[in-house]
């Protein structure tokens, strides 16, 4: 089964709820959106790692969002968090491996798949995770892309 880390989906949560707030902590993000402090500290110390947001240190220190959520991808998020989307261990470009990569019938066939799953997740912000109905902006965004191809 896919599935999202319960991460990657704080994180997302977390991020939803800065687009309110010019400077946020963790405490105050804790309260907003009634996920333990310990757990929104360590999510936005790896969104600041992977550039999601910007931190600043001091008694007027907190995080603001490095981008618009118009401009920050799922994909970004999921990246921050968990590292680069990779189905399995031998997807070109991965640091593992299975050890079977040369006998495997299937070496490198994932790809297609990978991308594929990479390419939607990068398709779909942060903004239109907090859209109602996120659904129909999703659909117009396939319907876009399918009269494009054609």
């Amino acid at each position: 089964m896919l599935k999202i880390s319960k991460l990657a989906d704080y994180a997302v949560v977390v991020l939803s709820s800065m687009d309110e707030v010019e400077r946020a902590t963790a405490v105050g993000l804790s309260t907003a959106t009634r996920l333990p402090e310990p757990t929104v500290a360590k999510v936005l110390k790896l969104l600041a790692k992977g550039k999601v947001v910007t931190a600043t240190r001091g008694a007027q220190g907190g995080y603001v969002l490095a981008r618009s959520l118009s401009r920050i991808a799922v994909a970004d998020v999921i990246a921050a968090v968990d590292g680069p989307v990779s189905l399995t261990a031998c997807v070109s470009g991965g640091k593992d491996d299975c050890g079977l990569a040369k006998s495997c019938s299937v070496h490198g066939r994932w790809d297609g798949v990978n991308i594929a799953i990479r390419t939607a997740l990068e398709s779909v912000s942060l903004a239109d995770m907090t859209r109602t109905p996120f659904c129909t902006a999703l659909k117009n965004k396939e319907e876009e892309a399918h009269e494009r191809r054609f």
